[in-house]
């Protein structure tokens, strides 16, 4: 069980900002800038290059939510980035798809 199945679940408290049956977002733990906020399934799929034609309904809903939860946090107009990690090389550090909402100051291109 990946930690964000255990945030998921309750078993790991997080700061949650967003919810819905199918997925959930919560404020990274290590930030990488003033907003940093992860958006979640609850069902785990190991890493975008790993879903299949089946998750395409959940990957869009996951997207359309980045909207209203930076609407909450007040940062829809200036700006945000969602970034998705694939496999080590692209940082990814858990294995559990996730996307970045990144906010909240001027942000790099390129990035990394």
């Amino acid at each position: 069980m990946t930690i964000f199945e255990k945030i998921a679940t309750g078993q790991i408290p997080a700061e949650i900002v967003h919810s819905t049956p199918d997925f959930i977002a919560f404020h990274d733990a290590h930030p990488q800038a003033p907003i940093h906020v992860l958006i979640v399934p609850r069902r785990p799929i190991t890493r975008i290059g790993e879903a299949q034609p089946a998750d395409a309904h959940l990957l869009g809903e996951m997207l359309l939510a980045a909207q209203i939860i930076a609407t909450k946090l007040g940062v829809a107009n200036s700006g945000f980035r969602l970034v998705i990690n694939n496999g080590q090389d692209a940082g990814e550090s858990v294995p559990h798809l996730h996307i970045h909402l990144l906010a909240g100051r001027p942000l790099q291109w390129p990035p990394g």
